[in-house]
C-alpha cells in the first residue's frame, strides 16, 4: 500500500476530454484572437519597419512589415541633429518625472486626509471632487485663469494645473479605507502622530495603488501635447515630444500634398515619413519599458495586516 509520501511525490494529472464543439470553439477564439493581435500590432511593426527604410522606400511607399534598404539615418537625426527634439524631450522627461512625484504624493495626501473617519469635512470634500470630474471650465475660461495667474508660457504650467485629479483622490481614498482601523490605533498606543502614521504604516500598504497612479500620471504626462500648443505655443524651450511629433505629422502632410505633383520625387537619406516613425518608436520607448516593471501592481493588490481584528 503506497504511504502518503509517496502519494505525495506522485504526480497527478487530470485529463478531460475535449468534445468536437469544445475544439470548434477553441478554434474560432484563437482566430479571432490572432485577427485581433494582428490589427493591432500591423500599424506598430510598419510604423517600425519606415523608422528603419531609406529614405527612397518611403517616397515610393513600399514599404509594409520589413524595410527593403535598412537605414539609422533617422534615429541619428532624431537623437542628434534636430534641437528641437532634444529640446522636447528634456522638457518632457522633465515634466513627467517632476510631475508624477509631486502627483502622487499630492493626491496621496489628500486620500489620507479624507479617509479618516474623525475629519468632520471628509464628505463635503469629497463631493467637491467628484463635482470637478464631471464639470469643467473649458479651454478659453482656462487660459484666461492661467494667464492672470502668470503660468502661461511657462514650464510650470504642466505641472501645477494637474497636481490633484478627483479620480486618482477617490481611488486612492477608497484603497485606505480598507486598512484596518486597528493599525492606526496601535500606532498612536506608541505615540506615532498622523505624519508617522501616513509615511510609516499607510504608504507602505498603499504601494500598489501608488505605483498604478504613478503609471496613469507618467502616461498623461508623457502623452501631453495639447497644453504645449496652447500654453507656450512658439516657445521652442518649452516644446515637449509629442508637440513636435504633431508638427512633423502635419509637415509631412504638407509635403506629401506637394509631391503628389510630381512625377519623380527626389530620393532622401531621412524623409519626414522615416523621421516621424523613428520620433514615435523613441517616445513609446520608454513607456513600454516602464510597464512591465509595474504590471503586477494591476494583477493583485498588497495587504500587510500588523494585528487582528
Amino acid at each position: 500500500m503506497a504511504s502518503l509520501e509517496n502519494v505525495a511525490s506522485v504526480k497527478i494529472k487530470i485529463r478531460k476530454k475535449k468534445t468536437p464543439s469544445d475544439i470548434v470553439f477553441d478554434v474560432i477564439v484563437y482566430a479571432v484572437l490572432i485577427l485581433f493581435a494582428a490589427v493591432v500590432l500591423y500599424p506598430v511593426i510598419n510604423m517600425l519597419a519606415y523608422s528603419f527604410s531609406d529614405g527612397k522606400d518611403a517616397v515610393y511607399g513600399r514599404i509594409h512589415l520589413l524595410p527593403h534598404v535598412w537605414s539609422t539615418k533617422s534615429y541619428e537625426s532624431v537623437l542628434f541633429e534636430r534641437e528641437g527634439i532634444r529640446n522636447g524631450a528634456v522638457t518632457t522627461i522633465a515634466r513627467t518625472l517632476i510631475g508624477t512625484a509631486i502627483g502622487v504624493a499630492a493626491n496621496a495626501f489628500l486620500a489620507f486626509i479624507l479617509s479618516r473617519k474623525k475629519f468632520i469635512f471628509k464628505k463635503g470634500l469629497s463631493l467637491f471632487w467628484i463635482i470637478t470630474i464631471y464639470a469643467q471650465a473649458g479651454i478659453i475660461p482656462t487660459l484666461c485663469l492661467y494667464r492672470k495667474l502668470h503660468l502661461t508660457y511657462s514650464f510650470w504650467v504642466y505641472i501645477i494645473p494637474g497636481i490633484i485629479s478627483g479620480i486618482y483622490v477617490l481611488v486612492m481614498r477608497t484603497y485606505m479605507k480598507g486598512i484596518p482601523d486597528s493599525l492606526e490605533e496601535a500606532a498612536k498606543l506608541d505615540g506615532a502622530g498622523y505624519i508617522r502614521i501616513f509615511w510609516s504604516i499607510i504608504s507602505p500598504i498603499c504601494m500598489p495603488v501608488y505605483a498604478a497612479i504613478a503609471l496613469f500620471i507618467a502616461t498623461v504626462q508623457w502623452n501631453s501635447w495639447f497644453d504645449a500648443m496652447i500654453y507656450n505655443k512658439f516657445m521652442p524651450q518649452y516644446t515637449t515630444l509629442q508637440y513636435e511629433i504633431m508638427k512633423y505629422t502635419f509637415y509631412t502632410m504638407h509635403i506629401r500634398s506637394e509631391t503628389n505633383t510630381i512625377h519623380k520625387p527626389e530620393p532622401l537619406p531621412v524623409t519626414p515619413r522615416t523621421l516621424r516613425s523613428a520620433l514615435a518608436v523613441v517616445s513609446m520607448l520608454p513607456l513600454l519599458i516602464l510597464y512591465p516593471f509595474l504590471q503586477k501592481y494591476f494583477v493583485s493588490g498588497l495587504t500587510i495586516r500588523g494585528v487582528k481584528d
